[in-house]
């Protein structure tokens, strides 16, 4: 576990949070609204990331209003997802043929069917908790993807559905030619979106969510059917699923079958348990660093995949509340009277690292290069380094540079422990 996951930080005033909060959220509008011209990202590529990356965050919102608000374990989220993506493109299709309504109310269609499907699917996915739920939910996901090839007419069967945005006799002036436009309309429903959630798990139906995931027995004892509550969590998260669903439609103009695939039931998982489900802004975290990962590290090598697979491995044993969690500790502890001592211990276990982080990609590309691109040839360029997998020698520096890293790690490992002890010697309460 990441040392110092555990520390609290001192109660603040009220209205010292409030002028904190405050100053965040305008930082945060100021932010979504200059993102879009950053170097590198103002281009159609770039704000097609960020579009991406806000669909996804309001995806991995309300996953956690399942997971980590309310403690239900679904393999099968992506159902919401994709029903709402359906129905949207089916509304956007509507709209072209002549249907007077604005494109960018199209995502309420999608966060309507999710609504529903979440009260249909829930009424009987929910009668148990723990990892039957999570079993139903993972058979219902296959059942809805079968579906989706059974009905053609209304799923499009292997080639999906298609519809464009830019067809609409009514749009009040907003139209969604480029990718600008669809950038801020995406971010505009985003941010309400995790207003409406960040404010329903703060509401009595939202305490008691985390109430059932505590303690169900004890909920019922004081009145309330944990099984209802349960229900009210998978309609508000479909709800907001399928508004991302819809989001997804308007940004790709198409909508097939893998929306509603197993593949993305588990990025959705992923991306909530490397950000942190324990805090609010974790699912938001783990959705921009995982969309990142899935668009920019794939141009750079076929065993992306592993990487994110290692990653994810390595989060969840040693970081378990997430990255959120050890922005928030690191941040507490840095303001520590003794971070100076944890400054050089950090910085003495950063080579180390970096041995074995060297090579260890060094072997994994090497041998993703012989295994799977052999046609490419065994001449290759590893971080800027030219070599040969033919070769021996970079092999052995491969092995050698993981074994020193090891030796080196665990030599200075005693000083970081020392370091960190030191820390939370100060700011223990």
């Amino acid at each position: 576990m990441i040392p110092g996951a555990a520390i609290a930080t001192a109660p603040l005033s009220g209205a010292t949070r409030w002028r904190k909060r405050t100053y965040a959220r305008l930082a945060l509008l100021v932010l979504f609204l200059a993102l879009p011209y950053v170097p590198g990202l103002a281009s159609d590529a770039g704000r097609s990331l960020l579009t991406q990356m806000a669909i996804a965050a309001v995806f991995a919102l309300s996953f956690n209003v399942l997971f980590g608000e309310t403690g239900l374990l679904s393999f099968g989220h992506a159902i919401y997802f994709g029903l709402g993506g359906y129905a949207a493109i089916h509304l956007m299709r509507a709209i072209n043929h002549g249907l007077p309504l604005p494109m960018v109310l199209v995502p309420l269609a999608g966060a309507a069917a999710g609504l529903a499907a979440g009260l249909v699917f829930g009424s009987f996915t929910t009668r148990k908790a723990g990892t039957i739920f999570a079993l139903i939910s993972l058979g219902l996901g296959e059942l809805v993807y079968a579906a989706t090839f059974m009905v053609p007419s209304v799923f499009g069967g292997e080639e999906g559905i298609t519809a464009s945005r830019t067809r609409a006799p009514l749009d009040f002036g907003i139209g969604l030619a480029s990718q600008l436009a669809v950038y801020y309309t995406v971010i505009a429903w985003a941010v309400l979106a995790a207003v409406l959630m960040y404010a329903f798990v703060r509401t009595p139906a939202g305490r008691m969510c985390n109430a059932v995931r505590d303690n169900a027995e004890r909920v019922e004892f004081v009145g309330y059917r944990a099984r209802n509550v349960r229900l009210i969590a998978v309609a508000v998260a479909g709800l907001f699923a399928g508004l991302a669903g819809g989001l997804h439609a308007i940004n790709y103009e198409i909508v097939g079958a893998d929306a509603v695939g197993a593949q993305r039931s588990g990025t959705v998982l992923i991306m909530a348990c490397i950000g942190g489900v324990r805090h609010f802004g974790g699912p938001v975290l783990g959705a921009i660093v995982i969309t990142w990962l899935q668009s920019s590290l794939s141009d750079y090598t076929s065993a992306w995949l592993l990487y994110l697979g290692a990653f994810f491995m390595l989060v969840i044993l040693y970081a378990p509340s997430g990255l959120a969690g050890v922005i928030v500790s690191q941040r507490i502890m840095l303001a520590s009277p003794a971070r100076a001592a944890l400054l050089r211990a950090y910085a003495a276990v950063a080579a180390p690292l970096a041995l074995i982080a060297f090579g260890t990609v060094l072997l994994v590309e090497m041998s993703y290069r012989l295994s799977t691109h052999a046609e490419l040839g065994t001449r290759m360029r590893i971080l800027g380094i030219p070599l040969d997998a033919a070769s021996a020698w970079p092999w052995i520096g491969a092995v050698v540079s993981l074994i020193a890293g090891g030796l080196l790690f665990r030599a200075v490992r005693p000083r970081l422990g020392a370091a960190l002890q030191s820390v939370l010697s100060v700011t223990a309460p």
